[in-house]
């Protein structure tokens, strides 16, 4: 049984010029990989976790509505929590995605337009129990397997110019965050 609860309802929802707010991450990790060797002589490969949708086939990262109660960075690591079963440090923006929700049209936003704000999260902990884990499974990948596997264009974008591009800068020593890649 999980201690954690899922936020539900919309009633602390934000929204923003006729779209609903939206906070999600990509959760990353590294592991050991004797294929790939980086600078330093420490064996890596990044890694990214996906969920399964509950309405469809693909896979998807955490996101979820951001509420007034909170950042949207505490937005983004709740709805890893609850959706992925994950903590960790939010290490970068990556940018803001707008999307076309089918199942989230409301009074606020009868075309159910979002804009997704999307943020690195650098894994620490995987839980044993977490909200949603009757409902979600979840699968670490590599990057090129996250991006075919996506279920929405935004994400894979989110994935192949924010997250990538940021990360190869980072790894190269200019992406200005303090996640340790070893």
């Amino acid at each position: 049984m999980c201690d954690l609860v899922a936020r539900t309802g919309r009633h602390q929802q934000r929204y923003e010029d006729g779209r609903r707010l939206v906070a999600g991450c990509i959760p990353f990790r590294y592991r050991s990989n004797n294929d790939e060797t980086s600078d330093n002589g420490h064996k890596k490969v990044v890694e990214v976790l996906m969920i399964n949708s509950q309405s469809g086939p693909g896979l998807l990262f955490p996101k979820g509505g951001w509420e007034n109660d909170e950042t949207v960075e505490e937005a983004a690591a709740r709805e890893a929590v609850e959706e992925a079963g994950v903590r960790g440090d939010i290490v970068h923006h990556l940018g803001f995605y707008d999307f076309k929700s089918k199942t989230h049209q409301d009074a606020c936003c009868p075309e159910g337009m979002c804009r997704a704000a999307v943020f690195a999260l650098h894994v620490k902990e995987e839980l044993t129990s977490w909200p949603e884990q009757s409902t979600r499974q979840r699968t670490w990948l590599t990057v090129p397997e996250a991006a075919s596997r996506c279920r929405y264009q935004w994400m894979q974008e989110a994935l192949l110019t924010g997250f990538t591009d940021w990360h190869d800068k980072w790894s190269k020593g200019g992406g200005g965050t303090n996640c340790d890649p070893a």
